[in-house]
């Protein structure tokens, strides 16, 4: 594995150009307290102007391309990227936290979804016609067209292939982007998305990063036509009350609160346990698309919470860089004070809380964001390790007696992101999957090394609005114009 022994500095690209700024930002290593993992460029409100009027620039003569050529600009742009894999997943581990292997899953999934993207390029502009019909004496066109300038904003926990989600489809279709990486977590998004951009024409793709408090012309400046972000529900709402004022479009894809419910007739053998455990636990519990609750039938508990704590007994908590650490720090103190919270709350109602793991002894990580997993057994169903996303290395395991009540509690909630059935009946996993409200379903599986890159994604309720990935994702990014044609041979034959 790659070390970086220095701290890393990010500047902006806008238009084609590396920019440096007075200000930066000092980016923490969430599990060495006082460690910085590098600086990023803290963009002024009048860069982010800049970068807007970049994009809005070059619009023009990219969406005049055709889709294939843009698709061909775009595969020269990614080409090369994985070279620095290794060197960007070391940067993503410093300061994020995760361990290095999902760090390098996450860069990996950013080319992974910007390959299907351009395969997708014979679909961009494929136009529908509508023949004359009865009373109707016209053949219309309706054809697509891209929006303009397109802002994509993603998270701290898996930053560059959640960018692999939008960014590319949103090229494709012919838009301009500027992409916003996380304050928390900037530098391995920021080098990325430079690399790829120098490649492209100026203007086309530009990184900005900076503080929030001067980010908001990202999504308020009158020449940003969709805003495209990724994270929590409370940030979402943000986003989309920013956004009215200029009735600009947003994707919104937000938290979760996946349910994974294991029929009686599951098969809970070693591969479908760690399949479940990765779902609950992958980076340390911090994915949207992760399981946060198992309803698993009564008959069947037993089993699966000695399966779960076989594995938990295995966690190795450290420092994500470390060989042979499974498990990372929390990213923030905030979140860690949180999951902690919920989960002596849990205690004190009386609930089987049942912890693992040992938090690690080098004096160098002591006081990082580390907190050790946990289980929580048949907790009341109002208790917030229930009803709130945890984000975090905890899992409340409800036991059922009856399927129609376990579809009910996966149901009862604000979210609708994901969810899971475990069944050895394929059609009680279609009835069951089919009745519950969100937007992905797995079967036998859950998480997101699991999704289906191909597919439609987003959630439904408070999870989101709007869809990423495929033609559905391309179609986001786009607008359509019906273009009508008279026929004077139905028009005549109408009129008489």
């Amino acid at each position: 594995m790659t070390e970086i022994s220095t701290e890393v500095v990010t500047g902006l690209y806008i238009n084609g150009e590396f920019r440096t700024t007075a200000d930066t930002m000092a980016v923490a290593d969430p599990a060495k307290p006082g460690s910085v993992a590098g600086y990023a460029a803290a963009a002024s409100p009048a860069d982010v102007a800049d970068a807007v009027g970049a994009a809005k620039a070059a619009f023009p003569a990219w969406s005049a391309l055709s889709p294939q050529e843009r698709a061909d600009r775009m595969a020269e742009a990614i080409a090369g990227i994985a070279e620095a894999r290794d060197e960007d997943a070391a940067v993503l581990s410093r300061e994020n936290g995760k361990i290095f292997m999902e760090s390098w899953v996450d860069a990996l999934v950013f080319e992974l979804r910007w390959q299907l993207a351009l395969a997708l390029a014979d679909q961009v502009d494929r136009n529908e016609t509508l023949e004359p019909a009865p009373g109707i004496p016209v053949t219309t066109t309706v054809a697509y067209q891209p929006l303009g300038v397109v802002t994509v904003i993603v998270p701290f926990n898996w930053p560059v292939a959640i960018l692999g989600a939008a960014l590319p489809h949103a090229l494709l279709a012919g838009n301009t982007a500027i992409v916003k990486p996380p304050p928390t977590a900037p530098l391995a998004t920021a080098r990325i998305v430079q690399r790829v951009a120098e490649k492209l024409p100026p203007g086309v793709l530009n990184v900005v990063t900076g503080r929030d408090a001067d980010m908001s012309g990202l999504i308020r400046n009158q020449d940003v036509a969709k805003v495209c972000f990724t994270g929590s529900v409370n940030g979402g709402k943000r986003i989309m009350e920013m956004a009215s004022g200029s009735l600009t479009r947003v994707t919104l894809e937000l938290g979760g609160n996946d349910a994974a419910v294991i029929l009686d007739d599951a098969l809970l053998d070693d591969t479908r346990l760690d399949r479940l455990y990765a779902a609950v636990f992958d980076t340390t519990g911090q994915i949207c698309m992760n399981a946060k609750r198992i309803y698993v039938h009564r008959s069947r508990m037993e089993e699966l919470v000695q399966g779960l704590s076989a594995r938990l007994e295995n966690a190795v908590i450290g420092y994500g860089l470390d060989e042979g650490t499974t498990m990372g720090p929390l990213h923030s103190p905030a979140q860690k004070a949180f999951v902690e919270d919920l989960i002596q709350e849990a205690d004190a109602a009386g609930a089987d809380v049942r912890r693992f793991g040992t938090l690690p002894p080098d004096p160098e990580l002591q006081g990082g964001n580390f907190l050790r997993p946990a289980l929580v057994l048949d907790p009341s169903p109002e208790l917030r390790v229930v009803t709130e996303e945890q984000f975090g290395p905890v899992i409340p395991i409800i036991a059922f007696d009856d399927e129609d009540d376990a579809v009910a509690w996966a149901n009862n909630t604000w979210a609708g992101l994901c969810g899971s059935v475990w069944t050895e009946d394929p059609a009680r996993a279609n009835a069951v999957g089919s009745r519950l409200a969100c937007g992905y379903v797995w079967v036998n599986d859950h998480g997101a090394t699991r999704l289906d890159l191909r597919a439609p994604f987003g959630g439904m309720k408070q999870s989101g609005m709007g869809r990423e990935q495929g033609i559905q994702g391309v179609r986001a990014f786009q607008d359509t114009r019906s273009i009508a044609h008279l026929d004077e041979a139905a028009a005549a034959a109408a009129a008489h």
